[in-house]
């Protein structure tokens, strides 16, 4: 059931369109409320569908109301979107209304990226459903994520960089062993997962894996995409 009231949304609902030869799939879902406020079997199985609708999506598009900002709910989507590994847009909605000076799409997109620093890979797109602003700018701004997210980097260029990395920053020897890393490689694809071989893997500290992460994106963008950074024993 989709109601015209926000809030009143209670199925996913399938909507096939064709823009420019490209057939998307757009999956309308309820929010997510605090599971304290969950009371009734209606909202239980309302969130149980937004939650199977993201496991469904290869893209979410996540809407904010410009005026409310990030709240529990757009934080709660965004964390399940992500744990579900999925690539991400967050469209800003009303901007036509919103108060705003030239600054204000620079000061908005760094408080977002602020509020939720696990995920400021994630790119901001400031629209009016009510005007059109924009909006056929976010499926171009779709279809760039997804390209990212089905991209496959070739193991010359991992190799590369993984060089590069190292020589800026090699990772620090443990209990007297040396620690190196000898190759990697992408497996897979949707999202994407890189496999680093090393002589020792399991001690490679936290620390280090975040800088190759952040170095990983400096390099290849990736942008609106999770990917997992694995750690392998050398054969």
């Amino acid at each position: 059931m989709r109601g015209p009231i926000p809030g009143t949304t209670r199925d996913a609902i399938d909507s096939e369109v064709t823009i420019d030869g490209r057939r998307y799939v757009l999956i309308d879902t309820a929010g997510l409320r605090k599971r304290s406020r969950i009371k009734e079997s209606v909202e239980f199985y309302t969130s149980l569908r937004t939650l199977r609708a993201i496991e469904r999506c290869d893209i979410a598009i996540i809407l904010l109301d410009a005026n409310e900002g990030l709240n529990f709910q757009e934080l709660k989507i965004i964390e399940e979107v992500g744990e579900a590994e999925r690539g991400m847009v967050l469209a800003v909605n009303k901007w036509d209304i919103f108060d705003k000076d030239a600054d204000s799409v620079d000061i908005y997109s760094r408080q977002i990226h602020e509020a939720v620093p696990t995920y400021d890979y994630i790119p901001i797109i400031f629209v009016s459903a009510l005007t059109g602003q924009r909006v056929a700018k976010t499926l171009t701004l779709v279809d760039q994520v997804y390209g990212e997210y089905t991209r496959r980097i070739a193991t010359s260029e991992l190799n590369d960089f993984l060089a590069e990395a190292v020589g800026r920053q090699a990772p620090a020897a443990i209990h007297g062993k040396w620690v190196q890393l000898l190759y990697m490689t992408q497996p897979e694809t949707a999202p994407p997962i890189f496999v680093i071989f090393s002589n020792h893997p399991d001690l490679i500290q936290e620390s280090y894996k975040r800088y190759l992460a952040n170095r990983l994106r400096e390099r290849f963008g990736l942008a609106g995409v999770p990917f997992r950074l694995k750690f392998k024993a050398r054969s």
